[in-house]
């Protein structure tokens, strides 16, 4: 670790330069000497939400039976979380290992647009199958008519530009903004006002627009997401079989949890980086990798294998390859 007080000093003795040519990550401030540990943990799971999300593409991709809106819906979640782990956890788990701190400005502009923009999709994403389960539990008659081929790419569309939209303005305030004194951003990646904090001048603009863009999208989203659960459980509540109630219940209760696993730890570290002074800073950074890493990870599990179709096609899958006969037993084959 002792090449990063070195890289801070030599950053610090840059000052009034309004474009920095790089910064330096620290990674997990406080926990530096655990970080190589850390990574292990983290490395699994990122395997593990890489795995899981290919796996529920491709499947999805072979199997004719699965082209249908909820399995549409389940492809773009899945992309958008490749994305999402894809642009952090290579470049977090380099400084943990190999303590590569310094991160060029392009490269870590780039990293904090796709991080916030790819949030904001997901969270569009996760509202539209909100409103998929509820066409599919509270007016199964008019599903297939309203979820229409081209209505489902123009939700997604939707999803898609509003996410790009809402972080663009957010980007290139930050890449317009001078820079001068430390360059040493304290955290894992490029999040907004981590390095908006690292810029001289009037920054309230940056500030103002953060918290209104939480405050209202994020906050419309989960609420509309919200009553649609509510709606559904009001549903299932008056199903005549127990355990049709039973497996409805399950399948909401496990939806509602990733949810709330995507928004709280985002919200927690969003809201933490402006006013939360008396958390400790490793438990703000470790919950903002959290909030890139673990959602990704459950959402193949929870919303995929729980699925029966899914789970049951590459159970079949995975027995197919399994007992694939070996070229000696195979007609004409010499033993």
């Amino acid at each position: 670790m002792s090449s990063l007080p070195a890289q801070q000093q030599g950053l610090m003795s840059y000052s009034n330069h309004s474009s920095p040519s790089s910064f330096i990550l620290t990674g997990i401030p406080g926990l530096e000497d655990a970080q190589f540990w850390i990574a292990f943990p983290f490395c699994t799971v990122y395997f593990m939400a890489v795995l899981g999300n290919i796996t529920l593409l491709l499947v999805i991709r072979i199997d004719l039976s699965l082209h249908l809106p909820m399995f549409y819906f389940l492809s773009m979640l899945a992309a958008i979380d490749l994305v999402l782990t894809t642009s952090t956890m290579p470049k977090l788990l380099s400084i943990f290992w190999f303590h590569s701190h310094e991160i060029n400005f392009e490269g870590c502009v780039a990293q904090m647009f796709f991080i916030h923009s790819f949030s904001m999709v997901e969270s569009g994403v996760l509202l539209t199958m909100a409103f998929d389960r509820y066409l599919a539990i509270c007016k199964p008659l008019r599903y297939s008519t309203i979820l229409t081929g081209p209505t489902i790419a123009k939700l997604g569309l939707t999803a898609a530009v509003r996410g790009i939209a809402i972080a663009t303005p957010a980007t290139c305030m930050v890449a317009n903004l001078s820079y001068c004194g430390p360059r040493v951003i304290h955290h894992s990646y490029c999040e907004h006002m981590s390095v908006v904090k690292l810029a001289c001048g009037d920054t309230r603009p940056n500030s103002i627009y953060g918290i209104t863009v939480a405050t209202v999208v994020v906050g419309s989203d989960s609420i509309l997401i919200a009553v649609s659960y509510m709606l559904i459980l009001r549903e299932v509540v008056g199903l005549s079989s127990r355990e049709a109630r039973l497996k409805s219940f399950g399948t909401c209760s496990s939806h509602i949890g990733v949810i709330l696993l995507f928004y709280t730890p985002g919200l927690f570290s969003f809201y933490t980086q402006r006013w939360g002074r008396s958390i400790p800073v490793h438990v703000h950074i470790l919950m903002a990798d959290l909030y890139l890493l673990v959602p990704p990870m459950l959402n193949p599990l929870i919303y995929g294998m729980r699925t029966k179709a899914i789970r049951e096609r590459v159970l079949s899958m995975l027995w197919q390859k399994g007992n694939k006969p070996t070229p000696s037993l195979m007609p004409g084959g010499k033993e």
